[in-house]
């Protein structure tokens, strides 16, 4: 079955149920409904067609909305099929009273199950079937196979049909079972009594049959009742079928189950149903403060006791501060125009209530006598979640990539937006929590594991390299260290940095997962109504894994470990009430999963912009573009490819991101500013203010879109 139709299958379950229940659609044989979990597990129904689809959906509804979360066994000794029987005809009837569209769904259902024979009616005499057979039919199929029942049957086929609660079924169930049990131990008595008569003549009377059926009743019914314990308290009654006493069953329910496993795709992956854990943002959040504290011990220690000298660096991010202006006061420009037209489209008009002198004389021919004021909302309530990959491979443009969020920190600065910048990694742990004896501490857990949890490496953190709510001493102080780091990798590692900064894998997939919660706290705390995120990166995520639930021989409670993901994984998200599919290959497999922990990220925070720029190398544009496109959509990447080529930066779509900016990592690196030596030729001279009028041009039109978004 196609995802598509998996999410429209769930939809309409939840929107039966009224309640976001959680549809699964596994590899089973028959649906279920965990009424205790509210968990509705549909099988791959690839053979059902649209009418049986929807009837046996409407059906497990029923038992979401209708049947309680209630262990009965303990208080009535009725075998399961017989409860069945009547909970089932009760839960269809108050689905269709609730749903005035599903008599026909439920009719049309039916017939088609009825053609096919789902009953195994076929060759057999339906008058000679047990009542709890004829009543499953009657409530069934009764629209298409006429049944007759005698009087004292009539009586329980109209007790089954007024039950309007679960313990009305009870009692029905309980008048079924009684009646079908003597119903079946009058034919035997007879036949028994006409064999002894014939074969001895004695007059002797066989063992009272009557004893026998109470004493096998008894084991019977207590073996019944052990057996399911598990019955309507955790699923639905029609989803488990046990064997009951003196071999009367209700035969149609077990055809029609058995008959519905053929709808069933066999050759199906098994569904694997994932889900975002909620991290705790105190031990996944390095403080800004714990960070810098640690910073500035470092760079005193290498100063004092080292004779390290940062000078050098230093001076060159004085120069940078000064260039960048130019380009920091065109952002506060665009923004403010953006800002300013957004604020104007939203202004409103109000009445003050004080007469207008000016418009008195016009009293005989204008009702509107009343000065008025235009109310123009406020704009500054944006906010900005940088975050920034701190890999290995971020190596050779770091210092680039640090200009580029200097400039947005100066920015916000500027117009007063709070910040946040993160960088993620996994060197935080490992070097701060050692041993005495200089082993690593094995770190805590970000939240409590359990099955198909994702899974969020312990040694993950997000560092808060830089925020809004220092002063702008500290944040020079802070900018400082940062750049010390970029320095230090653009110089093929020059002077020291401090081992928390430096470049390590790339878990940008734990870095999305934090942000289900970084981002709601960062509005709590500042009050911004619409949050920009914007993440940098410059490659592919490490390999996600989620937990799995594992019964080792030596445990008594079973152990969460971790596992790849396999192939048909979904990611489910209980808050939004929707279900995505993982498309998995060997190829974009990481992306992928990529993808969609954005998509869900985006989904459950529609009023903020998800922005992502992506720093490659040219020869490696072609390859990461059909990551995202696919390899068939020729006349998209002809477009694109077109425009790399002229921009060197492209925004590519299906990413995720509302937007996401692919920027060559040799145009990153390019310096704006018209610089040539003294002695310089007029070729030199022309090339050099070429290459800075292109840098500008990059620059300008990458900083011009961002706007558009964040303004």
């Amino acid at each position: 079955m196609t995802v598509l139709t998996h999410e429209i299958k769930s939809q309409l379950a939840k929107l039966l149920a009224t309640e976001d229940l959680v549809v699964e659609h596994k590899k089973v044989q028959t649906a279920c409904f965990n009424v205790h979990t509210r968990v509705l597990t549909l099988p791959t129904w690839e053979k059902a067609s649209g009418n049986v689809y929807d009837l046996l959906v409407a059906h497990e509804v029923g038992h979401a909305l209708f049947t309680p979360d209630r262990d009965w066994t303990q208080e009535r000794n009725i075998p399961l099929q017989f409860v069945n029987v009547v909970e089932d005809a009760r839960v269809e009837k108050l689905m269709k009273r609730k749903y005035p569209g599903l008599p026909k769904t439920f009719y049309n259902g039916y017939r088609e199950l009825n053609d096919k024979d789902f009953f195994a009616l076929e060759d057999e005499n339906v008058e000679e079937f047990n009542l709890a057979d004829r009543a499953n039919l009657h409530f069934k199929i009764g629209s298409f196979l006429p049944l007759s029942f005698k009087e004292d049957e009539q009586v329980i086929v109209d007790q089954i049909a007024a039950a309007e609660t679960f313990d009305e079924v009870l009692d029905a169930a309980e008048v079924l079972y009684k009646y079908c049990k003597e119903d079946k131990c009058k034919v035997p008595e007879m036949d028994n009594l006409e064999t002894d008569n014939q074969m001895s003549g004695s007059g002797n009377l066989p063992m009272d049959s009557g004893e026998q059926e109470d004493g096998e009743s008894e084991n019977g019914e207590k073996q019944e009742t052990e057996g399911s314990t598990e019955g309507t308290t955790n699923s639905s009654p029609s989803e488990h079928v046990s064997n009951t006493d003196d071999d009367i069953s209700v035969q149609t329910d077990e055809s029609f189950s058995q008959n519905l496993q053929e709808l069933t795709d066999n050759r199906a992956e098994e569904s694997t149903y994932l889900e975002v854990p909620s991290v705790n943002l105190d031990t996944i959040v390095v403080s800004n403060k714990d960070l810098h504290e640690y910073c500035n011990d470092f760079y005193n220690m290498m100063i004092r006791d080292c004779g390290a000298s940062y000078e050098e660096s230093d001076k060159l991010l004085e120069s940078f501060k000064r260039s960048a202006q130019k380009e920091v006061n065109y952002l506060v420009k665009e923004f403010e125009c953006k800002k300013s037209a957004s604020q104007y489209a939203r202004s409103t008009v109000s009445r003050t209530g004080v007469l207008d002198t000016a418009k008195l004389h016009t009293y005989k021919f204008n009702e509107d006598l009343f000065k008025k004021v235009s109310v123009i909302p406020d704009g500054k309530n944006h906010g900005l979640i940088f975050v920034c990959d701190w890999s290995g491979s971020m190596g050779p443009v770091m210092l680039d990539t640090i200009k580029q969020m200097f400039q947005l920190v100066w920015f916000c600065k500027k117009v007063q937006i709070p910040f946040d910048v993160y960088a993620f990694t996994t060197e935080w742990w490992c070097v701060q929590h050692t041993k005495e004896d200089g082993t690593p501490m094995f770190p805590v857990s970000h939240y409590q594991k359990r099955e198909n949890l994702l899974h969020v490496h312990p040694n993950f953190s997000m560092l808060n390299i830089l925020t809004s709510n220092t002063n702008n001493r500290e944040l020079d102080n802070q900018i400082k260290n940062l750049w010390r780091v970029g320095v230090y990798y653009s110089k093929n590692y020059g002077n020291p940095i401090p081992s928390v900064l430096e470049l390590c894998g790339t878990p940008l997939n734990e870095a999305i997962v934090s942000l289900f919660e970084i981002i709601p706290d960062f509005k709590k705390r500042t009050h911004a109504e619409k949050v920009n995120v914007v993440v940098l990166s410059d490659g592919e995520s490490n390999c996600a894994q989620r937990h799995r639930e594992v019964k080792r021989s030596w445990e008594s409670e079973p152990y969460i470990g971790v596992g790849h993901i396999p192939y048909g994984s979904y990611l489910r998200d209980r808050k939004v009430g929707t279900t995505y599919s993982i498309i998995n290959s060997n190829e974009n497999e990481n992306v992928a999963m990529t993808v969609t922990l954005l998509r869900n990220l985006s989904d459950r925070f529609p009023q903020e912009n998800l922005i992502g720029i992506r720093v490659c190398e040219s020869r490696d544009f072609n390859h990461h573009l059909r990551r995202y496109i696919g390899w068939r959509n020729h006349s998209l990447e002809a477009t694109l490819i077109k425009e790399w080529k002229k921009e060197k930066a492209v925004a590519i779509p299906n990413s995720g991101y509302k937007k996401y900016f692919t920027l060559s990592s040799t145009s990153l690196s390019q310096e704006s500013e018209f610089k040539v030596e003294d002695d310089a030729s007029k070729a030199q001279i022309k090339n050099a203010f070429k290459k800075s009028l292109n840098a500008k041009k990059t620059n300008k039109k990458i900083l011009s879109q961002f706007i558009e978004l964040v303004a």
